[in-house]
Order: structure tokens, then sequence, then C-alpha cells
């Protein structure tokens, strides 16, 4: 099986163009197990936001748990470019506390 084709980027790397729509990247300095957990914690929630939805319930706590999730990865708060290094490791372990991953 051939390998997923990634997305276009721009040119310094901070957002994805998928379908001509800008997205944030996630942060290219979090290491690559720390990001495979974080990606896990935010599709169980996501999942979680459609369970919720499908049941007719609230899914406020499963949403705060993908913002959480995305937060970390570095694609939504400040951007992970204009933050020191440190500041961005702290933000991802922080999130990995928080997801109980």
């Amino acid at each position: 099986m051939a390998e997923a084709e990634r997305p276009a980027t721009t040119d310094d790397g901070h957002f994805l163009i998928i379908s001509g729509r800008r997205w944030r990247a996630t942060d290219p300095a979090i290491p690559e197990h720390v990001a495979a957990a974080l990606r896990r914690a935010l599709m169980a929630a996501r999942r979680d936001v459609g369970r919720a939805k499908r049941r007719g319930e609230d899914p406020a706590s499963a949403r705060a748990r993908v913002q959480t999730a995305k937060v970390a990865l570095g694609e939504r708060g400040t951007p992970w470019w204009e933050q020191t290094l440190e500041q961005r490791r702290q933000r991802w372990e922080q999130g990995l506390r928080e997801t109980d991953q």
C-alpha cells in the first residue's frame, strides 16, 4: 500500500493547505510518541462529541477535551512559532497530563 500523500504546506511550515483552506500545523518539535498519544486523545474526544450528539446529550466536556488536545498539539492557542522551545514543551506536557495519556 502506498504511503498517504501529505498535504501541501505554506513556505514557513506553519500551516497545512487542505482544499484551499489553511489549517495550523502540529508543532514539529513534539516528539513523535507524544504527538501520537495526543492524536489518540484528540480522536477519542472527537468520537465522544459525536456519541454525545447522537444521544442528545451535551457534548461540552468532550469538546473541552478536543480543545485541550488541539492546544497541546500546537494547533490552537498561542502559535507554536511564537513560543520558546521550553514553552512549547510545557504546553505539550500539560496536554498529556490533562488528557491522561
